[in-house]
């Protein structure tokens, strides 16, 4: 699923828990990691969580299923687009749009992601 698909489909459910059982829904579907990738562990995050790169795509993973779903959200922003475009991504504004309600420690995980990802 695309990140407009994401958006898109968010946007349709009113109830906060049902969000929340999309967005795990979403890391249901997590594609596995390919061997070889090179792996990050994202740290600030309550879970474990790791953002991997092999031939230019971006792979996750994370050992709770909200935050799998949280790490296909963010690859669904970045899915396709080189390292430049990547960084002109406002990603907190897009996590703002999506309307989700994450406790402060879900907050902090998804800012190291974004980090992670303006870091590169």
């Amino acid at each position: 699923m695309n990140y407009n698909d994401i958006k898109n489909a968010l946007s349709l459910i009113e109830n906060p828990a049902d969000k929340l059982e999309f967005v795990m829904d979403l890391g249901k579907n997590l594609p596995d990691i390919p061997k070889n990738a090179q792996c990050t562990e994202i740290l600030g995050c309550a879970s474990f969580v790791e953002i991997c790169q092999k031939s230019g795509r971006f792979y996750g993973h994370a050992d709770s299923l909200m935050v799998r779903g949280i790490v296909a959200i963010i690859l669904s922003m970045v899915d396709g687009k080189s390292v430049n475009e990547i960084k002109k991504i406002d990603m907190d504004a897009e996590f703002k749009r999506l309307n989700l309600n994450f406790g402060a420690a879900r907050l902090n995980g998804i800012q190291s992601m974004i980090s992670f990802f303006k870091n590169l």
